[in-house]
């Protein structure tokens, strides 16, 4: 009865601590925020300063040199799409207006077919030019975040030139002079794969949208681009929300045959790039279930914002590889897992066979 007891407390003051810290993350965001983005782009941008280094360039030179393509392309990339938001920003209201009166139209066509729908009312409820507003509002936390661009830009700088030591150090900290501490190293490996894959296929998918829509002739076709290059990053919806707004400005241009065309394409580059090519380079990915990397997405959203929900799926890995370093928390890593068949079952059923020694031991 009194290990009950204690268990009890101890649970009661686990609790307790995680929601002291949430509080403290969530008050302490604007830090937060940039020092995570940070890591992800560093750990992001590794892999090219691991290829670099084994043609004999020294470190210093392509950290350098990849700091300096960051910066341009940056640059450029912001001058375009600023100029793009500001110009879709001042055309918002006439977009708005004309996206409500095509609305009505499709009510009158429903009307036709005996479905009745009271236009006025729907209207009210769901405002239509809203999914617009949603993906400038995204945009522009995701600026004001990136309003930190020159101590992101420094902390990458850092940590690029002192990744080598980082896994040493780590090693060292927690008692590990053998060096073969596997959890560190297989979180360090997966994220890196993670994030250098991930990144390679958002770029694929932003340029094939963006060259899609220009064909179209879909107004700020460079905006859409880098909404899809982003939010593919957001694991399940990412690509529906990058898609809502340009879908509905092509209906409001071009009409709706040309809307259709416009979602076609967003189809069939995530189905190709997500379902085709990623987990081709990806494999088993970090194996986590669909459910939880979509309750991540909204924790991790609620937590951090817009940064939040692009790391969402890195940030819950480092949750995993936690769990699963203690035996008293493994079986919560195991719910997080995806189901992906022997290694899950594997997993159990070691769990389970160190439970039954042991209640031998206690008997």
């Amino acid at each position: 009865m009194q290990i009950k007891s204690q268990s009890s407390v101890k649970i009661l003051l686990i609790m307790a601590s995680l929601v002291i810290i949430l509080a403290g993350v969530k008050a302490a965001s604007a830090i937060v925020v940039p020092f995570l983005l940070s890591v992800f782009i560093a750990m992001a941008c590794s892999p090219i300063i691991t290829w670099a280094n084994q043609y004999k360039l020294p470190r210093a030179i392509a950290v350098v040199l990849v700091i300096l393509i960051i910066v341009v392309f940056g640059l450029i990339l912001a001058a375009l799409v600023g100029q793009s938001m500001n110009e879709f920003s001042q055309n918002l209201p006439k977009y708005r207006e004309q996206l409500v009166e095509e609305f009505a139209w499709v009510i009158g066509q429903l009307d036709k077919v005996n479905i009745i729908v009271n236009k006025d009312a729907l209207i009210s409820y769901l405002d239509p030019g809203a999914a617009m507003n949603m993906a400038t509002n995204l945009l522009s936390s995701l600026g004001g975040v990136l309003t930190n661009f020159l101590l992101i830009l420094l902390i990458v700088v850092f940590m690029l030139f002192e990744a080598e030591s980082v896994p040493k150090k780590i090693h060292i900290a927690l008692d590990d002079p053998s060096m073969k501490m596997q959890q560190i190293d297989k979180f360090l490996v997966s994220v890196k794969n993670y994030l250098a894959i991930k990144t390679l296929v958002s770029l694929g998918t932003g340029l094939i949208i963006g060259l899609w829509l220009y064909v179209l002739g879909v107004d700020h076709f460079l905006l859409w681009a880098v909404l899809a290059f982003l939010f593919n990053y957001i694991p399940n919806i990412g690509s529906i929300i990058a898609a809502v707004p340009a879908v509905l400005l092509a209906f409001v241009q071009l009409g709706p045959t040309t809307a259709g065309f416009t979602a076609l394409g967003f189809v069939v580059s995530n189905m190709v790039m997500g379902n085709v090519i990623e987990p081709r380079y990806m494999g088993r990915g970090l194996g986590l279930s669909t459910l939880v990397v979509f309750l991540s997405l909204i924790f991790w959203g609620w937590l951090l914002g817009t940064v939040g929900m692009l790391l969402s799926v890195p940030l819950t890995m480092i949750v995993k590889i936690a769990l699963e370093s203690s035996p008293d928390t493994r079986w919560v890593a195991l719910l997080l897992a995806s189901d992906s068949g022997e290694p899950v079952i594997h997993e159990i059923d070691a769990l389970a066979e160190e439970k039954e020694k042991e209640q031998e031991l206690r008997s």
